[in-house]
């Protein structure tokens, strides 16, 4: 019996639309980043790109469980001495750009490297519930009924 090995133009990718309203953001970022690196399916290999395309609307509706909407801090240095700077879940969540919680919990549960920038390209988040990829036909999959967990409950 010979191991497989998927080569990169036999790659199947489907696309996958996402709504994050109300859906704990670790749990949403876990199960992309399976799909993006393509370890749901029977073909994986490590070293081929053959994760799906990943839709995520309403990004800004994500809810976190416990104090963390407070009190959770993301950190990023300025590359200067001194330059750490901070802020909260809540700041990033109601400032310019809410989609970067999304973004940043999914990239930091890739294995990082040049494979993973890639596969990162194929994940598309929106703040909003209008998104520009309707021409690929998005398999929508509903992440608050595969767990109850998976939903925050008030």
């Amino acid at each position: 019996m010979k191991t497989f090995s998927q080569k990169p133009a036999e790659v199947e990718k489907k696309w996958i639309l996402i709504d994050a309203e109300g859906v704990v953001p670790g749990r949403l970022a876990s199960f992309v980043a399976n799909r993006l690196r393509g370890k749901h399916k029977p073909t994986f290999t490590p070293h081929v790109d053959d994760g799906d395309n990943v839709v995520i609307v309403n990004a800004d509706k994500v809810a976190f469980t416990g104090k963390k909407f407070t009190d959770k801090k993301y950190y990023w240095h300025t590359g200067y001495p001194g330059g750490i700077k901070e802020r909260t879940a809540k700041a990033l969540l109601e400032g310019r750009f809410p989609e970067r919680v999304m973004q940043k919990a999914v990239e930091r549960m890739m294995p990082g490297g040049p494979l993973s920038r890639q596969q990162m390209r194929n994940l598309y988040v929106y703040a909003g519930p209008d998104h520009k990829h309707e021409a690929q036909k998005p398999e929508s999959v509903d992440m608050a009924a595969l767990n109850s967990k998976n939903k925050r409950s008030a």
